[in-house]
This record gives C-alpha cells, structure tokens and sequence, in this order.
C-alpha cells in the first residue's frame, strides 16, 4: 500500500464544498458498531487491524469525496467474523487481486470471487462473518454511500454522466450480488492502483474511481450466465474434505472414496471444490505437498529428498522430484541451493 502521510500538504484534497470525511456514514458505523481498531490515521487515510483465531488482516481506507472511499484489503486467516451492522443505501464494488473469497448467492447458497473478479454488492446480505477458502485475500473496495454520494460528484465533478442510482440498479436490482468475472479492462484500472507515487496518491485515487464509474456505466452486460452457487451443506462437506486431505499428506484418498465418505456423487464432488478452493482436487492437492516440500527443503537443510518426498506422500523420489520440478521449475535441490 502507499505509506501514509502526516503534515498539512499530505493528501491536501485542494477546494471543495465539503469536508470528504466529517459526518460519514462509516464514522457513524466505526463508534457505534465494534468496528476494528484505527491503528494509523490522517487527514484522509486511516488503517484497521483485524485479529482473529486463524491470522490477521488489515484495512487501508482513503477518503476520497462525501461520501466515497476506497479501500485496501489484506486478510491472511481463514475467516473473519465482525460486529459492524451495515445501515443505508451502500454500493460496495469488490475487486479480488489475489486469493478467493465467500459471498451469500441465495437463502443458505454460496458462490465465490477470485482473482480478477468485480463484485458489485449493496451488502444486503451482509453477516458479518468473511470465508477466505485460500486463507488469504487481497483486493480493493469502492465504498460508496448513495446519497451523499451522488450530492458529491454533482458539486464536485462538473457534468459527471453516471447515475449512481442508475448504476446501482443496473448491477444490484436485487439482493443478491453481481459478479463481473476476468473483465481486462476493469483488471487495467485496478492494477495500476497497486503502484501509485505518494505524492499523488489522492488525487490519482479519484481520478481512477471516476474512470471505474464511467467504465462500468458503459459497460453492456455480458450474456454468459452467473458462476455456480452450491448450497451450505454442499460447501460445508466440502471444508471437511479440505480438512482431511490437509490433515495429513503422507495419505492419498481417491475421489471414488471422498465420495462414498462424505455421501456425495463424484461430479457434484469435483464441480463443488474447484469452485471453493480454485482447483481439481487432484492439482489443488499437488501444489499443496509441493509447497509444503519447498518449506521443508529450505527449512530442514539436513534432511533427505527421499525423506521430504515420504513426508507429502510420494514413495518415490524420482517421481517427487520430477511433480517438484513441474510446479516449482526446479529440481528440490536446485530449489535447496538456491536458499542457501
């Protein structure tokens, strides 16, 4: 993220008629709802920390206008619950960098966002509780509080085209939300943000959120049908498998036996942990034991190739070095050496 500033010139938002951050929706949330600690903050920047049983995560919000704000978002834990109660007419637009990320796609369904998806959301459905399946997340959030929204960019940008009522109806006409998925220009404008010289960073972040908008106004909707949604038993049996194949990778199961195991056929099986975890079982299973070698080829110097290969569940260690080499692009003592 851009390091914050201190000092009068930091992030100066130049004449305007109002204040961008006094009076917001969000502050209200922040003292009312048990929202994360600020542990950094200026004029137009603060930073949350979140703490949970499996990792941590972290907030970076920027204000941008009345009413607008932008976000960076990095979680390194499995889930997140949080008492913040979401309160008006919000539209939230999500872009996922990396990792995956849960979201409700009907009464007890789920689907998910992944790297290089736009999810534009009003947070109706908002629970409180976030799923990151690859125990990581990063990404951007566009807040946005309709109606001082709306009042801003009328004072502020003179002759803006885009109806943010009109785009919020056109995204959300329901509750639940949508998702854009691997749209390259949308990707173009979200990746830039990730390099931003400091002494520009405000002004350069409304610019970009001015270009998100009218790029999403323009854009006509695809025709392609909504990504699968399983419902909560589904994915639920699906965490239990992750759990056991996780557990321990000194032990193969077939696909045949996770399904009469977990009493789920094996098409349902597949389709339903690829769209939670990213991967085929199989492939999601063989980048995990081969990047749990390349911590133990750097951090147990002393042991053996054949002893790491028993240890993520190859007999062989021909056969690890050649599954190694195919993901990693190395040998595992290549990939030793270079550690040292």
């Amino acid at each position: 993220h851009p390091v914050l500033e201190s000092g009068p010139d930091a992030g100066d938002p130049g004449p305007g008629p109002a204040s961008v951050r006094r009076g917001t929706m969000l502050e209200q949330m922040i003292a009312g709802n048990g929202f994360p600690k600020v542990v950094v903050e200026n004029d137009h920047c603060r930073v949350f920390q979140m703490m949970g049983g499996t990792g941590d995560g972290s907030m970076t919000q920027y204000d941008l206008y009345p009413g607008i704000t932008l976000m960076y978002n990095d979680f390194h834990m499995e889930d997140y619950d949080s008492d913040l109660t979401i309160t008006g007419d919000l539209l939230c637009i999500d872009y996922c960098r990396q990792g995956r990320m849960e979201y409700p796609a009907g009464p007890d369904a789920y689907s998910y966002v992944e790297a290089g998806d736009l999810k534009l959301d009003r947070r109706l459905e908002h629970r409180g509780h976030f799923v990151f399946p690859l125990s990581h997340y990063h990404g951007i959030t566009v807040g946005l509080e309709l109606p001082r929204a709306a009042q801003a960019l009328a004072e502020w940008v003179r002759d803006f085209p885009v109806d943010l009522y009109r785009l919020r109806d056109k995204y959300c006409s329901g509750p639940h939300p949508k998702v854009l998925h691997g749209a390259p220009s949308l990707d173009h404008i979200f990746q830039e943000l990730y390099a931003v010289p400091e002494q520009i960073k405000l002004p350069y972040f409304r610019i970009k959120t001015l270009e998100l908008l009218l790029y999403l106004d323009a854009l006509e909707l695809p025709a392609e049908s909504e990504k699968p949604y399983f419902y909560k038993t589904q994915v639920e049996k699906m965490k239990a498998i992750h759990r056991l194949l996780t557990g321990d990778l000194e032990r193969h199961y077939t696909i045949t036996e996770l399904s009469r195991r977990f009493s789920i056929p094996t098409t349902a099986l597949k389709e339903c942990f690829k769209s939670v975890y990213g991967q085929p079982i199989n492939t999601y299973m063989r980048c995990l034991r081969m990047d749990r070698a390349a911590l133990l080829l750097r951090q147990e110097p002393h042991a053996g190739v054949a002893e790491i290969a028993g240890r993520v569940g190859y007999d062989s260690a021909s056969k690890f070095a050649a599954a190694f080499k195919a993901v990693k692009g190395k040998t595992p003592l290549e990939y030793r050496r270079e550690g040292q």
